[in-house]
């Protein structure tokens, strides 16, 4: 019998600037999840979702990187 918590494989998460000024800025976001992923270590990032939540001040910026524990191709 298989533990049913191996049936996935696919792990994700999401990450947005702080509230206030910086909060729209997409480079600094990218920088944010890039510096996440390579904390990971060695994964295959499958997906990578963008979204842009209209607010009073900035945007509110989120992305979602989805990925899996297996080594990355090369």
């Amino acid at each position: 019998m298989t533990d049913p918590r191996d049936q996935w494989r696919a792990f994700h998460f999401s990450q947005s600037n702080p509230d206030g000024p910086g909060q729209g800025d997409v480079a600094s976001l990218l920088r944010r999840v890039a510096d996440t992923v390579e904390g990971l270590g060695n994964v295959q990032v499958h997906d990578i979702t963008f979204t842009s939540e209209v607010t009073g001040g900035e945007d509110n910026l989120t992305m979602t990187v989805y990925y899996d524990r297996e080594p990355r191709r090369r």
